[in-house]
């Protein structure tokens, strides 16, 4: 397994994407990321695969049955279906973000790799733009695949996997911030500004100055 772990729901870096977005759809951009810190925390404090296994299928079939059932007494879930069920965004469609968890379970190499990014990344910048009332334009699936997988590169422990992955993180994030983003999806251009300034090395005051200049022209 790899020692995964994602950006804290609470950090400050988070909290100024957050106000990127459309004000009534903040709430919602808040419980698609406190999900996605919730399936990582799953990693992050299991040792044996198959107990990691069982948390996420708990997770799976929770989920799911938010589309037929009124959710568990669990904060996450919770506000899934608080504030992101009513928008459009099914429990089904999130579950599937699982599929990029479970093969972290597993041997790591290029295909695990490649299905987290697929699943967890594309996945929820997918659904937070169908929250977010994104178009069509918007580069929201590179940009989402990056998103993860330079936050999986940045805690891999074995240098060769590691690479692999910014390998992959780089160009997806660089093609993404070249893109003009729209004004409600700049929430979501502003994490994949964050995951390539990420990659380039440790936080300077220039990056508030970036994220400012990506809020008002969606550069």
């Amino acid at each position: 397994m790899v020692n995964v772990a994602v950006t804290s729901i609470d950090d400050p870096q988070l909290a100024l994407v957050l106000s990127y977005a459309p004000a009534p759809r903040r709430a919602g951009l808040r419980a698609l990321l406190a999900l996605d810190a919730a399936l990582g925390q799953v990693l992050r404090t299991t040792r044996e695969p198959m107990i990691g296994q069982m948390r996420l299928a708990w997770w799976r079939e929770a989920l799911t049955r938010l589309d037929a059932a009124p959710p568990p007494g669990e904060p996450v879930l919770q506000a899934l279906a608080d504030d992101v069920m009513p928008l459009g965004v099914t429990g089904a469609a999130l579950a599937t973000m699982i599929d990029g968890w479970e093969p972290l379970l597993g041997e790591l190499g290029e295909a695990a790799i490649a299905d987290h990014g697929r699943w967890r990344g594309r996945v929820l910048f997918v659904q937070a733009g169908r929250l977010l009332d994104v178009g069509d334009g918007d580069p929201v699936e590179m940009a989402g695949e990056g998103w993860a997988l330079a936050d999986l590169a940045t805690h891999f422990s074995d240098p060769a996997l590691a690479a692999k992955a910014r390998d992959v993180a780089m160009p997806l994030l660089a093609k993404a911030a070249g893109r003009r983003w729209s004004r409600n999806a700049r929430a979501l251009g502003a994490l994949a500004h964050i995951a390539r300034l990420d990659l380039a090395g440790p936080a300077t005051p220039w990056r508030v100055a970036r994220l400012g200049w990506h809020r008002i022209t969606g550069r």
